[in-house]
């Protein structure tokens, strides 16, 4: 935050100031609502819509409606929006983007908006990046909008054009980006105006919107018909291609390709992503082919379709930028790592690819429409968004879209820990290291959530675990259609789920298990329909006995299985460290101090350094591993005159060992008489530890170690005493004398791996 920022305060905390005023009002209403029957909810519906028809603005409604379907919320959902939710959804509606942090319901934000703007019948389309969410979440927060009578529809990949437009007819519609705007060039390819689908761009509520609006803004959306072409040379060209030498460049600066003697027919350049044919890839063309000269503009069709063969086979890698299923070659997103219905790659590079996996080539597309998301995002009227990383952005928001972003407060103070980058020389390091945590994590029973950046990638970890016999999940493109069941089971205890990028956006992993799904499931081994089970999860009023008959199943089953997974989650809980964790720093810990620890509730305690208060200085000072020593003899002891006092025995509370670096209390002890300072000029206020060095720092981090280890797992701690102040000689810093010396003993003690660096902490002797 600038100087500025910090005086007059920030673009979001002057658009919070006014906001407040209106969640105060909202809040307020609680009681009001609270005393309606489900019925006088429903009808505030009809009411709102009867006041906006006699010419009331949505802005002056908006505390009554937020209050309303906020209360229906917790009627249907058990979900109350919270305050900063309140926020969030008043953000949406004044048509902005509201930047909130993962975890903080992002999707119940949207209903409350979508509910008041769907009181003027215009349509309200919430646009999230893939189908799965899309059906998600219009199943989950439909359920509020159907219990207060709004319709609710789904644009996903696969529905009819009589599907397609009684979706876009609810008041609400749920959908992907893609969908949307596929629709939009289909609708103005119409010839008919009955065959359009869409009724109009009113206000769009996009999820993921820095996901959407700017990394895919200049994406096209492209709908082709089929070409003339042949595609017998897409197979002649592939074979030719498959019998050549490739050299692989990280970037090729120079000409590489036009030098003679490197021995490879083409050379592809990563960085650039290009294939091209060298000298020597050239004559051979020319020869099997029966060209005079490759480069003559007659032979640039054949040139053309042997370039798509070259960057089909040197740059388009299976599983990572494409998958093969059923006989067909999709598009894996880049972004999101889910596959790309009904889209192909342009150029014929798509049926060059088919050619190389040997599965049926398809004609060549020529574009009858194409449009961009930047494009099709700017025909709505009223547009806005959500996401978790929006600030960065911040200006090409503004200047493409007019919208300005608002940072809403958390909830709660930011619990998760970030912790930081680990590299490695080696990528099978890397790999060893990732699959050790999992196996380490899973044996504690914590679940684990693996994000890998392909579907290559995430196969090669889940060889690993094989290998270890870990039973795990993989969450990718190939296993896309039981997404909804791995995410939902990813939260038991002991879980292992590999997965792409396509877990990272919106997807909600529910510790313990998700109930609802296991229900739903339960429904679907019953033989209801999905139509059915859709109704039998909702709230609206119906006589049909089957749904009946099912909805009273699923209270059943739900009862039960969140009985189960609540008692799991718990185990899930105690599996991690999920709590605030009080550790008292103490230097004695006997006597008073044992009640005190009692009736502050803290969960454990340590020393502040070496437990030396009582020791008598050795002239000119106490040297290192004597007060190391009797510090850890105490201990073992269970206590004695030497600070410990009554011992660790004596404390309600888990002691954890407090490994320093050494001590120089100069300026802070002492009531010693002028005669003293003379006598000890180089000390003068108080004991001092000297005479340290990494190999004593070392002994002591393993005996700590040993000692710990014998203790229950919960309380398997060691506390190292690193305030870095060198004027008192306690810090954990490289220096001139040590160099990385005493990381280095931390590393060798506690680390997962022995050092192969310098070894200053092993070898460095103790000094006279």
């Amino acid at each position: 935050m600038g100087f500025f920022s910090k005086l007059f305060g920030s673009h979001t905390d002057h658009e919070l100031k006014k906001i407040y005023p209106i969640v105060d009002k909202i809040e307020a209403l609680e009681p009001q609502m609270q005393v309606l029957s489900d019925a006088e909810l429903r009808a505030k519906t009809a009411e709102f819509r009867n006041r906006y028809d006699n010419g009331e603005d949505l802005d002056s409604m908006l505390p009554e409606a937020f209050a309303a379907v906020r209360e229906a919320a917790w009627r249907v959902l058990g979900m109350k929006p919270f305050r900063v939710q309140l926020i969030g959804g008043i953000v949406l509606h004044q048509g902005r983007i509201a930047e909130m942090k993962t975890g903080e319901g992002k999707t119940l934000v949207a209903v409350m908006p979508a509910y008041l703007n769907a009181i003027t019948g215009n349509g309200v389309h919430i646009v999230t990046v893939n189908d799965y969410l899309a059906r998600r979440d219009s199943e989950w927060m439909g359920k509020v909008h159907r219990f207060m009578g709004l319709d609710v529809g789904l644009i996903v990949h696969g529905l009819t054009n009589e599907e397609r437009k009684a979706a876009y007819a609810a008041d609400i519609t749920y959908g992907t980006n893609n969908e949307m705007g596929f629709d939009y060039l289909r609708d103005n390819m119409a010839i008919y105006k009955e065959s359009r689908v869409q009724r109009g761009h009113a206000f769009a509520i996009v999820d993921e919107v820095d996901s959407i609006l700017i990394d895919e803004a200049r994406t096209p959306l492209i709908i082709s018909g089929q070409g003339d072409e042949s595609t017998d040379l897409y197979r002649q060209a592939n074979d030719f291609v498959a019998g050549l030498k490739k050299k692989v460049y990280a970037s090729t600066d120079s000409k590489e390709e036009e030098d003679e003697s490197i021995d490879a027919d083409y050379v592809v350049d990563e960085k650039a992503r290009t294939a091209t044919l060298t000298a020597r890839g050239i004559a051979k063309a020319e020869r099997a082919f029966g060209l005079e000269n490759y480069a003559d503009i007659e032979n640039s069709t054949l040139t053309h379709h042997i370039n798509q063969a070259l960057r089909a086979h040197g740059i388009m890698k299976r599983d990572i930028d494409y998958v093969v299923k059923d006989g067909e070659v999709l598009i894996v997103d880049e972004f999101t790592g889910r596959i790309m219905l009904g889209r192909r790659y342009s150029e014929g590079l798509h049926q060059a690819i088919e050619a190389k996996e040997h599965v049926d080539v398809q004609r060549e597309n020529k574009t009858l429409a194409t449009i961009t998301f930047q494009n099709y995002f700017r025909l709505y009227d009223k547009l806005s968004g959500m996401t978790g990383t929006a600030v960065t952005e911040a200006e090409e928001f503004e200047s493409i879209y007019k919208l300005d972003i608002v940072e809403i407060p958390t909830n709660k103070p930011v619990a998760r820990i970030d912790q930081p980058d680990v590299v490695y020389k080696t990528e099978a390091g890397k790999d060893r290291a990732i699959i050790e945590q999992i196996i380490a994590c899973h044996e504690k029973g914590q679940p684990v959530l693996v994000g890998t950046i392909s579907i290559e990638k995430s196969e090669y970890l889940s060889k690993l675990l094989k290998a270890r016999g870990i039973k795990h999940n993989v969450l990718n493109a190939k296993h896309h259609e039981k997404e909804a069941e791995i995410v939902a089971q990813a939260g038991k205890l002991g879980a292992v789920t590999i997965a792409t990028n396509m877990a990272g956006r919106g997807t909600d992993i529910m510790l313990g298990g998700n109930a609802e799904y296991l229900a739903k499931n339960d429904l679907r081994k019953a033989g209801f329909s999905e139509e059915v089970i859709a109704d039998a999860t909702g709230y609206a009023d119906t006589d049909n006995e089957e749904i009946l008959k099912a909805r009273a199943l699923y209270a059943e089953k739900l009862k039960e299985h969140k009985a189960v997974c609540d008692e799991e989650a718990e185990k899930v809980k105690a599996a991690g460290f999920p709590d605030l964790h009080l550790n008292g720093v103490l230097f004695g810990l006997g006597g008073i101090l044992s009640q005190a620890v009692a009736a502050l509730g803290l969960n454990s305690t340590t020393s502040y350094v070496w437990i030396h208060h009582n020791i008598l200085p050795d002239f000119p000072a106490t040297r290192y591993e004597k007060a190391a020593s009797q510090y850890m003899n105490s201990v073992r002891n269970g206590g004695g005159s030497n600070g410990l006092e009554n011992g660790a025995a004596g404390i309600p509370v888990p002691y954890h060992l407090n490994i320093s670096m050494g001590w120089d209390s100069s300026p802070r002890c002492g009531n010693v008489t002028p005669g003293e300072w003379l006598r000890r000029r180089d000390y003068p206020f108080g004991a001092v530890i000297v005479d340290n060095t990494p190999y004593l720092f070392k002994k002591y981090l393993a005996e700590a170690k040993a000692w710990t280890l014998a203790k229950p797992e919960s309380e398997r701690i060691v506390v190292i005493n690193s305030w870095n102040e060198w004027g008192e000689g306690s810090y954990l810093e490289p220096d001139t004398e040590n160099g990385m010396g005493y990381l280095e003993a931390v590393r060798d003690v506690f680390g997962s791996q022995q050092a192969n660096g310098t070894g200053t902490a092993g070898e460095r002797t103790v000094k006279n």
